[in-house]
């Protein structure tokens, strides 16, 4: 038997299609990493994160898609940059990727180093910058207490991970200094090796998890070429990927998976990553 799948309007002129029913199930949760302003070849000069391609997926010819930092965040979630040129604050009047996660019963978090809570919407505090967060960009999920209780602090993902409790999709964006916007790839690459590299060897935390090791942008002005790396039990080991994809691709990818169709921006048209899939 058919079925017959509606296009439905959605606030501000979004709109959901339908996706396709034959998703598969290689992942049930997802946890991106962001780290910030690398080169792809700066990126994999540092240990850590060269180590990580023989344990995981490369993706050789990922890339950010736009400069400065913030519209790469939005895009993560919103599956556009929104034309947003610059790191100002922004509130956004779209849906996006929680909207339809939620519509499906799944669960979300943001682990944001230092973030005060209580839907901060301020620019700074401390080593934690609004620009790196973009839960708190969509007013659909600012004016939410509820929905914005599921931005975190980075203690909670320690919580999380210990207890097996990991959502459904989630992004950890850590400070500006653990993330190496202010000190660099090689101090990212450190910091991340002392927080991750344990977890990755526990058969409890990798449970149907897909572990996204990414950058936002490129520091270079002239292209915006990004590491990303996958890792999991459904990821093959030292796998690569030659697919020019975006941020709007691993967008698409995690709608694919968990059947939820698209947010009708460049995620409607991004093509799904390939090729590196058990």
């Amino acid at each position: 038997m058919f079925k017959l799948f509606f296009c439905c309007a959605f606030l501000f002129g979004s709109v959901v299609h339908a996706a396709d029913s034959s998703s598969g199930q290689r992942f049930k949760k997802v946890l991106i990493i962001v780290l910030e302003n690398t080169d792809y070849d700066e990126a994999l000069k540092q240990p850590f994160l060269k180590k990580m391609t023989s344990q995981g997926a490369l993706l050789e010819n990922m890339n950010g898609l736009t400069h400065p930092s913030q519209g790469n965040y939005l895009a993560m979630i919103g599956g556009d940059s929104f034309q947003v040129k610059n790191d100002d604050p922004v509130n956004l009047h779209y849906q996006n990727l929680i909207d339809l996660l939620e519509k499906k019963g799944l669960s979300w978090k943001g682990y944001m180093e230092n973030y005060p809570g209580n839907c901060f919407t301020g620019t700074t505090k401390g080593r934690y910058v609004r620009k790196h967060n973009p839960f708190i960009s969509f007013n659909n999920i600012a004016s939410d207490a509820g929905r914005c209780a599921n931005i975190q602090d980075l203690k909670a993902f320690a919580q999380d991970a210990a207890a097996g409790t990991l959502p459904n999709f989630s992004i950890l964006s850590p400070d500006l200094d653990n993330d190496g916007h202010d000190t660099g790839s090689r101090f990212a690459s450190a910091w991340l090796e002392k927080i991750l590299a344990n977890k990755l060897q526990d058969p409890r935390f990798m449970k149907d998890l897909l572990v996204v090791i990414t950058f936002d942008e490129s520091r270079a002005r002239n292209n915006n070429h990004i590491y990303t790396v996958l890792l999991g039990d459904s990821v093959k080991p030292g796998s690569s990927n030659k697919q020019k994809l975006t941020h709007a691709s691993l967008l698409k990818t995690i709608e694919v998976e968990f059947n939820l169709g698209s947010l009708g921006r460049l995620d409607a048209t991004a093509p799904p990553i390939e090729g590196v899939w058990r």
